[in-house]
């Protein structure tokens, strides 16, 4: 299944029940007045954060989601009954816009998080609400107003806990389907990844984490070139970020210069992204010989001035596979540490 990470659907909440117009016609009372009950309030429309799902794909087919409109009032008094809440599950991490004016709604954070995206409409008045000393059988009543309707935007970033920035062809397919049971598709030419894929990498017996394909980032990709700034925020749910390149097909010079180009989109899209963890992979080591990939790495990290870790790889042949893994995983639990930490702190 694609993973599907945005959606549009159209919410529509409940119209209030209108008041009744009713009197009193009971024996051994006359003149019994004015007895038209008040109708219920329509239903709203709440998205719910459900752990249970990890993808927007029920939304291609459930376009629609209405809630139950509330009962007119009734005669002796009696109140309409208020309408049923449409409740919608989502996945957690789903950013909820409204489609016509660009507004955010609201997140879904955290497994339970509610939101509200429609109000239902207000009940109306029955006559009863009418009566005083100078209007002993009022005729008025009021009808309940109209439910919320609105076209939204539902989008989803991938969570994970490492992601995979690069060129086309850098090689990041080949890595997720080597080190995890991902298949993404695999071939010669750019943009074969069209979607975000996410596989699982196991260390050992007990630890493992998820890694995100995320597909190829042009330059320009902050204002839409290439596939677009729509993939950029899924590295923003990230703990790490694998910048891969490919280390063995184009000249040092245009190596370097594409790697700066790619850092630059991340600073244009968020600055908070760019200032994540990250670390340079040099993929495709398997198609050099001897010293020549460690000679083209120096180089490339002299160039771009980089001082963090560095890795050689190669998706092929498992080179240097295991290394990194370690490493990320080694990474991963200092994070969560730091956090359980600052937790700690905050809650003495």
């Amino acid at each position: 299944m694609k993973f599907v990470d945005e959606a549009e659907v159209v919410v529509q909440a409940g119209d209030g029940g209108s008041g009744c117009l009713a009197f009193r016609r009971e024996k051994f009372i006359p003149l019994g007045g004015p007895s038209g009950g008040d109708g219920g309030d329509g239903g709203s429309v709440f998205f719910v954060a459900s752990d249970s799902l990890n993808t927007l794909v029920d939304f291609r087919y459930h376009r629609v989601c209405k809630a139950q409109r509330g009962e007119n009032g009734k005669g002796d008094d009696r109140t309409g009954r208020k309408g049923d809440d449409c409740i919608v599950r989502a996945p957690v991490g789903t950013r909820i816009s409204d489609a016509e004016t660009g507004e955010l709604i609201g997140e879904l954070v955290k497994p339970g998080d509610q939101l509200l995206v429609a109000k239902g409409g207000w009940h109306g008045l029955g006559n009863a609400r009418f009566k005083s000393s100078t209007n002993r059988a009022p005729r008025k009543t009021t009808k309940g107003t109209a439910g919320d309707r609105r076209v939204l935007l539902l989008e989803l970033s991938v969570i994970a806990d490492v992601g995979l920035l690069g060129m086309p062809n850098a090689g990041k397919s080949s890595l997720i389907s080597r080190l995890s049971s991902a298949r993404p598709k695999i071939a010669d030419y750019p943009f074969t990844t069209l979607h975000p894929n996410l596989g699982v990498v196991q260390v050992d017996e007990i630890r493992s984490f998820v890694m995100a394909d995320i597909p190829g980032v042009l330059e320009g990709a902050a204002q839409g070139v290439g596939l677009g700034n729509r993939f950029l925020k899924h590295l923003s749910r990230t703990g790490l970020i694998l910048h891969v390149i490919d280390i063995a097909t184009d000249p040092v010079d245009e190596i370097s210069s594409t790697a700066i180009t790619i850092i630059g989109e991340l600073r244009q899209w968020d600055e908070s992204l760019y200032n994540k963890p990250r670390w340079l992979v040099f993929n495709k080591v398997d198609s050099l010989a001897g010293n020549e990939a460690e000679e083209l790495k120096h180089v490339i990290i002299k160039t771009l001035e980089w001082d963090g870790p560095v890795f050689l790889i190669s998706a092929v042949s498992g080179a240097g596979l295991d290394e990194l893994k370690y490493a990320i995983m080694e990474h991963l639990q200092r994070l969560m540490e730091d956090r359980q930490s600052e937790h700690e702190q905050g809650s003495a």
